[in-house]
C-alpha cells in the first residue's frame, strides 16, 4: 500500500478541546514549538479498543510539560478522556495514539513567559513497527555517532521533542546504511538506548538493562521488568560498556512502537533471539491484547 503524506489524509484531529477537521489541524508558522522545541509528546497504542496504559502516558505527558515550565490545561483524567474519544471520533480500535503539548504562536523569543500551551491528539492505523518476520529474525543496528546528552544539560525524564534531534539524525543515517535503527551511547560512553526504545540484553538467563539516570524510562521498559520479575527472571539494572556487548548472547528493544524487538546485530556485536527474549516477545503481545 502507498504511503500516504500525514497532511493528506482525512479525519478528525482533537485540538485545545474540541475537533477539528484532519486537513484544518494547523498551527502558525511561528509557533514557538516550531523555533525553541517547547513540545512534548507520547506516543500510545489501542489494542482491540483498549489503550495500553493510558493513564500512565497521560501522566507522563503531565510530568514532561512540567519539567519544560508550563503547564497543561487539562488534567490527566481529562487528557485519557480526549484521547479515548478521538479513537473513537476516527473509529478506530487498533492504532496510534499521539497527544503533544506545545507553546503556541502568541510571542516568538526564547523566553517563553507570554506563551500559551496548547494541546493536541492525532490518532492513526499503524499495525507494526517492524512486521513479525523481521522481529523474530531479529533487527541490525548500528552505532550512533550522536550520544544522550548529561541530564544536567538537558530534561532527560522528559519525553520532549528537542530531545529527539539526535534520534532523527541517527535513525536516518542508519537506514540510509541498511540498517533499522541505531544504538546510542550516553556522555560517558555507557549503552544507552536506541533512538526511540530501551535496550535489554541477556547474559546466562539473566536480563541487564541499563539504568535511566540519563535516559527516558520507557513505560514498556517497565511493563517488561515486571513481566520478567514474574517469570521469575533476575533483572540487573546497571552502566554497560559498549565491550562488554560480546558477552550477551540475546538482545532486544522495548517501546510502544517497538513493542518488544528481538535484536541480532548492534555494529560488531552478533546476538540470536532465542527463548528468553521471543518468549517475552510473545508474552507482550498477549499481555497488551489482553489475552492472558
Amino acid at each position: 500500500m502507498a504511503f500516504v503524506p500525514f497532511d493528506d489524509r482525512d479525519g478528525w484531529i482533537w485540538m485545545d478541546g474540541d475537533f477539528v477537521p484532519w486537513r484544518e489541524a494547523k498551527t502558525h508558522v511561528l509557533t514557538h514549538a516550531l523555533h525553541y522545541g517547547s513540545s512534548v509528546f507520547e506516543g500510545e497504542r489501542m489494542y482491540a479498543g483498549e489503550i495500553f496504559k493510558l493513564t500512565e502516558h497521560s501522566e507522563r505527558l503531565q510530568r514532561s510539560a512540567n519539567m519544560l515550565d508550563f503547564d497543561l490545561p487539562y488534567s490527566v483524567a481529562e487528557i485519557d478522556a480526549a484521547c479515548k474519544d478521538t479513537c473513537a471520533r476516527m473509529g478506530l480500535d487498533d492504532c496510534y495514539v499521539r497527544p503533544v503539548a506545545f507553546l503556541g504562536p502568541e510571542a516568538v523569543s526564547v523566553s517563553a513567559s507570554r506563551n500559551k500551551t496548547h494541546v493536541a491528539i492525532a490518532v492513526w492505523e499503524w499495525p507494526s513497527y517492524f512486521d513479525p518476520e523481521t522481529k523474530a529474525k531479529g533487527i541490525r543496528l548500528e552505532w550512533a555517532k550522536w550520544r544522550r546528552p548529561d541530564p544536567m544539560t538537558a530534561p532527560s525524564a522528559a519525553k520532549a521533542a528537542g530531545l529527539y534531534m539526535i534520534c532523527t539524525m541517527s535513525k536516518t543515517a542508519a537506514e540510509k546504511r541498511g540498517y533499522a535503527d541505531a544504538m546510542m551511547l550516553d556522555w560517558r560512553g555507557y549503552v544507552a538506548e536506541a533512538t526511540g526504545a530501551n535496550v535489554f540484553f541477556v547474559q546466562d538467563g539473566v536480563l541487564h538493562t541499563p539504568p535511566v539516570d540519563a535516559i527516558l524510562d520507557g513505560i514498556t521498559r517497565q511493563t517488561v521488568i515486571q513481566m520478567a520479575a514474574a517469570k521469575g527472571i533476575e533483572v540487573v539494572v546497571r552502566h554497560i560498556r559498549p565491550e562488554e556487548l560480546s558477552t550477551f548472547s540475546e538482545c532486544f528493544l522495548t517501546g510502544t512502537a517497538a513493542e518488544v524487538t528481538p535484536v541480532s546485530e548492534i555494529g560488531e556485536y552478533k546476538f540470536k533471539p532465542a527463548a528468553l527474549s521471543l518468549g517475552l516477545m510473545e508474552d507482550y503481545g498477549r499481555l497488551v491484547r489482553r489475552q492472558t
